[in-house]
């Protein structure tokens, strides 16, 4: 159902890879709700994605960009203007990689330039993209930028090995460039700390299937899903939420604020 929360509004959403994706839920609510945007992936990950369905769907435009790359995403703020005509009203920041978790690498034997790597993809790449946006004075007044977090950047969760710390950097750089953005153009940037979601990239994390069943028997409401997720990402984009900034915003059932519960406590024999 349309309510047209985002109708007049542009934006550019990254890392939408196939429907399972969170990006690519975002991109079909913002298409729902009147908004117009543009798709934007790494070359690889468009090869490896079906992101074409998704342009073709939402009659976007998709544009290639390394987020790594500060010339791409020159580039990318740049046309996304041309083609959008005129200056932004949101951006997704959906990018998130780690070589050592996909190598099974222990966290207390990290590879370094791994670990490099994992920051410059998954937390420098927002300060990247917002530094640009600041030079070129891409986004307009009130404009939201919203970037998709993880728990494990507060507390400790084993298997997240170096994407915890990677976590943690980037909500600190929402938290410091939402404090310059928000003087100068009144811009609002938040993260939003997600339920174990079963995405492409969140299955692929070992023991990720028994953890998101531990999840969703801690959390009150369950574990919240892609589409809630994106349902929650439109609040942030929309005018309803103009004095939200610098905040990490946990959604997830009630898991965050949750010590023990009940089915939990009868799994382990224990009367609650």
């Amino acid at each position: 159902m349309s309510n047209n929360l985002l109708k007049g509004k542009v934006g550019i959403i990254t890392g939408a890879l196939d429907s399972n994706s969170i990006a690519w839920k975002v991109a079909e609510k913002a298409h729902e709700q009147g908004a117009r945007f543009v798709l934007t992936n790494a070359p690889i990950a468009m090869r490896m994605g079906e992101i074409k369905k998704l342009a073709e769907a939402t009659g976007s435009e998709i544009i290639p960009a390394d987020a790594t790359n500060v010339d791409e995403l020159t580039q990318l703020f740049t046309k996304s203007q041309e083609i959008l005509g005129g200056k932004i009203d949101f951006v997704l920041h959906s990018i998130g990689m780690s070589v050592n978790i996909r190598k099974n690498i222990p966290y207390t034997e990290l590879n370094y330039d791994y670990f490099s790597k994992g920051i410059d993809v998954s937390a420098m790449s927002l300060h990247k993209m917002l530094a640009v946006a600041y030079k070129l004075d891409a986004l307009n007044d009130w404009s939201s930028v919203v970037a998709l977090t993880y728990m494990a950047a507060q507390r400790t969760f084993p298997f997240y090995t170096d994407m915890a710390d990677i976590k943690a950097m980037l909500e600190s750089i929402a938290r410091s460039f939402g404090y310059h953005y928000g003087l100068k153009r009144k811009v609002r940037i938040n993260t939003v700390s997600q339920s174990p979601t079963k995405t492409t990239a969140g299955t692929g994390i070992k023991g990720f299937g028994d953890f998101y069943d531990y999840a969703n028997a801690i959390a009150p409401l369950g574990n919240a899903t892609a589409e809630d997720c994106a349902n929650y990402c439109i609040t942030l984009f929309s005018d309803l939420t103009r004095m939200v900034t610098m905040q990490n915003l946990f959604h997830d059932g009630g898991y965050s604020t949750t010590g023990v519960s009940n089915e939990v406590m009868k799994s382990l024999g224990v009367e609650a």
